[in-house]
């Protein structure tokens, strides 16, 4: 099972670094969305994949009577969730008002901030 979650994340992470290489910025926020969905699906693995019972300790006890679930994991990926939402929403709302100001979404095309009389730099090595 942990090695199908490391294929999974492997596939994650590679088609995000896919699409954060492209020239179009839409393309750049499918990939920004997916990144997130794998580093929570890294750090869920991470965590330890096992059917455990809640970390409730009894009244009467110090400690937990046998093995519980690690609740760490588990915070980290709710609170990694409302983070890449609320950044994901920011680059959309980025994205879209550059659209709405330059009229393209393509990288190469945004050239508001360079001299119009020079040329282009170099688009690859």
């Amino acid at each position: 099972m942990d090695g199908l979650f490391a294929i999974v994340i492997g596939i994650f992470f590679a088609a995000s670094l896919y699409l954060m290489m492209s020239r179009r910025i839409v393309r750049i926020l499918i990939g920004v969305a997916i990144l997130g969905n794998a580093v929570n699906l890294l750090i869920f693995t991470a965590g330890r994949l096992a059917r455990e019972v809640p970390p409730v300790i009894a009244p009467d006890k110090w400690v937990p009577d046998g093995a519980t679930a690690n609740p760490l994991p588990q915070a980290l990926i709710l609170t990694a969730i409302v983070i890449s939402f609320s950044f994901f929403a920011f680059l959309l709302v980025l994205a879209f008002r550059t659209y709405r100001e330059l009229g393209t979404d393509a990288v190469d095309e945004m050239r508001l901030a360079e001299p119009a009389v020079e040329p282009a730099p170099p688009g690859g090595y």
